[in-house]
């Protein structure tokens, strides 16, 4: 069962994050890399790179020939049409060169640029990627360390290593050089240990390159507060290398990136299969070290309620929040062919692994007999004639996938090709949130919301009106990977210019009923004008609450109601929540919260009634907002003393919290449920991040001066 509905949605300002590359446009690659072995796809040419080693002594086994390797896609024997071998050893000396690969020369450089791309046969190219906004000080100092030591002491003359860097932009600090000491005073200036430092929220003498494209407000937004946007940047630090094409490895420092709700399958695909294009290889080292895990948690932890902190349960949490920030660097790692590098203070064994991956490699070359473009991912095998030899190289690549359409079928045809394609579609962007509200009988109703923004939609103008034209379809699949629901739409814009669609989002909505279970939905969206596609995949999780000491749903952000005649569990008297994806509000905004706890338990009779008296329920709840490790805000506590939801024994509560009086920046909520009369409880948590109201919105910021609200009765 599914419903759908489109929305018009304000926006906010992008924050560029694009570098762009310089020079020729190659041919585009594709491909997916492991243990540091890369594989693209260019044209109908498969390369892979392939490292032998002696099984005994572990050394790099040189001398092969085409002849003595057998190649295998899918089981079927290919043909070597192309073969290299590359070496450090053989590397020609460049002199103090510096690549034409990510940015302009800084000014003053004593560096040459290569022109001639056969200058950078048989070099290692390094790029050393600083993520600010996830590091700590002292674990910045680590990585700076760690970063001058190698530089000083292990890089060798067929080393070119370029410097990048994670801020409020992204930035290239440094290009490809040999140039220690331009290198050594460029990542020391991240700690402030060399030159300059860092002034007011600069990096150096980084040459930022920023998008001057056509306003776009809104996208930044689904990026400041999840891994989007380290994962937008890795993809345009790869797209930006495509034109180089040596193999690279991406040293990426980082103090661990925290997945927050339902993150974008796609966009981690997206990324990976860009570092595969791009011949780069992700290596990822967690800065914060080894770490001593208290069951009570650090000193930005508030105190601990209940008795989690002594039977392991507070502990067992702690331990599985840290490894979830670890979850996408390994993944990077994993997928490009890199390593990841955890719970360790000593960060000499990546650079290590760097050289090592790098030092000598096979590049087999052959034209698969598959000709078909479907996206799938086809697995290899290769082998060599010559005993006691191990092979590494990556296991498998994604195939291209062509976009035609000419007729109706065939457009059809692409849709489901592209939805079945295990390579997501990313050429505009696509983001979904998901929610669950029990129905009763073991059923969820499951709504599902997808925003595109409007800038990425070619609107055309027709007679008054901007129009467009949005193909959608979407499926869910079970845990044993049967499809349980399926969407398809044709969704027709006709828009009043009025409205300014492009500086919007265009929302659509849908809904399931589904039962508890663990599932995957993806959507793929098409706008009709140029035939671009976007996808979203996601892993949902639907719990059973049989067992749950407090019975919950989830919990819906909105910054706007409208008026609904639905009787969905989104709609309260009248008007229906419409969730804000990207939890990202303006000060002249309120935040609105609805969010369900079914069964509550009634209070026991008293010490004069009959033993079969039921007696009334008493669930509280309240919102607080937290800024590091201060708590700057909390709403008044609401209380239910009857359900109010008729057939579903639920409590409904609605909180309404104007946001004119908190100051921009992120917050982390955590809101408070506490079902008294059961001595259970729950304290979700979740990102929020305000900003400064948009020029124009008077009418919304002077309703914001209403003190927050609640209701559940």
């Amino acid at each position: 069962m599914a419903r759908w509905a489109w929305r018009v949605a304000a926006g906010t300002a992008m924050l560029a994050m694009a570098l762009q590359a310089r020079g020729q446009n190659p041919p585009r690659v594709t491909g997916t890399p492991q243990g540091g072995y890369v594989l693209k796809l260019n044209s109908d040419l498969v390369l892979t790179n392939v490292v032998a080693i002696d099984k005994k002594t572990g050394q790099i086994v040189r001398g092969l020939k085409a002849g003595d390797f057998r190649v295998w896609e899918d089981g079927k024997p290919q043909h070597i049409s192309t073969f290299d071998f590359q070496s450090v050893e053989m590397a020609t000396p460049l002199n103090e060169a510096m690549v034409s690969g990510m940015s302009v020369a800084p000014s003053g450089s004593k560096a040459v640029v290569v022109t001639n791309p056969q200058q950078l046969r048989n070099h290692r190219l390094i790029i050393l990627f600083f993520d600010l906004t996830s590091m700590q000080p002292e674990d910045l100092d680590r990585a700076v360390d760690a970063a001058k030591t190698f530089l000083r002491t292990k890089m060798q003359p067929a080393d070119l290593v370029a410097l990048v860097s994670l801020g409020d932009t992204l930035s290239v600090d440094q290009d490809f050089t040999a140039d220690r000491q331009a290198l050594v005073s460029e990542v020391g200036a991240y700690n402030g240990t060399e030159g300059q430092g860092f002034a007011e929220g600069a990096t150096g003498n980084s040459n930022q390159v920023e998008d001057t494209s056509s306003y776009t407000p809104d996208q930044s937004e689904y990026n400041d507060i999840n891994t989007d946007r380290e994962l937008f940047a890795i993809r345009s630090i790869a797209d930006s290398l495509a034109g180089i094409p040596e193999k690279k490895s991406m040293l990426y420092f980082s103090g661990g990136i925290q997945r927050d709700g339902i993150e974008n399958e796609a966009s981690m695909r997206a990324a990976t299969n860009a570092a595969v294009r791009a011949n780069m290889a992700i290596y990822s080292v967690d800065t914060r070290g080894l770490q001593a895990i208290s069951p009570l948690g650090d000193a930005s932890t508030g105190s601990l309620r209940g008795n989690a902190a002594y039977n392991g349960g507070a502990l067992m949490n702690n331990m599985n929040a840290n490894a979830a920030t670890q979850e996408v660097m390994d993944t990077l790692s994993r997928e490009t062919g890199g390593k990841a590098f955890f719970d360790s203070n000593d960060f000499a064994p990546a650079f290590a692994q760097v050289e090592h991956d790098t030092s000598a490699y096979y590049a087999i070359g052959y034209r698969s007999t598959d000709t078909a473009r479907d996206g799938k991912y086809r697995r290899l095998k290769i082998t060599v004639d010559r005993p006691g030899v191990k092979l590494e190289y990556r296991r498998g690549y994604y195939a291209a996938a062509d976009f035609k359409h000419s007729n109706r079928q065939e457009r059809e045809r692409e849709l489901e090709q592209q939805l079945a394609s295990d390579l997501p579609a990313t050429d505009i962007a696509v983001y979904m949130d998901a929610g669950y509200f029990l129905l009763g009988g073991n059923r969820y109703y499951v709504p599902v919301s997808l925003l595109v923004p409007g800038s990425q939609i070619p609107f055309v103008n027709g007679g008054d009106k901007d129009k467009a034209t949005l193909d959608i379809i979407g499926e869910v699949i079970d845990a044993v990977k049967r499809p349980v629901g399926e969407v398809r739409q044709t969704v027709k814009l006709n828009l009043d210019p009025s409205l300014k669609a492009r500086q919007k989002n265009i929302e659509y909505t849908t809904s399931f009923i589904l039962p508890p279970g663990k599932y995957e939905m993806k959507f793929v969206v098409r706008e009709n004008q140029t035939g671009r596609m976007g996808s979203f995949v996601a892993a949902i999780t639907l719990p059973d609450l049989k067992k749950a000491p407090l019975k919950m749903s989830s919990i819906v952000l909105a910054s706007m109601r409208e008026p609904s005649r639905k009787s969905d569990p989104l709609v309260r008297d009248g008007e229906e929540y419409v969730p804000n994806i990207s939890h990202v509000f303006g000060q002249n905004q309120h935040l609105y919260l609805l969010y369900e706890v079914y069964d509550p338990a009634h209070a026991k009779p008293g010490v004069n009634e009959p033993p079969g008296a039921k007696r009334g329920i008493n669930v509280l709840s309240s919102l607080e907002l937290i800024q590091g490790s201060t708590k700057v805000y909390e709403t008044p506590i609401v209380r239910a003393r009857s359900v109010n939801v008729r057939g579903r024994d639920a409590v409904a509560f609605e909180l309404d919290v104007p946001l004119a009086g908190l100051k921009p920046g992120q917050y982390l909520c955590q809101l408070n449920v506490i079902d008294d009369a059961a001595g259970s409880f729950a304290f979700p948590r979740f990102a929020l991040l305000v900003r400064p109201p948009h020029a124009g919105a008077g009418t919304q910021e002077a309703a914001a001066q209403r003190p927050a609200a609640g209701k559940a009765e």
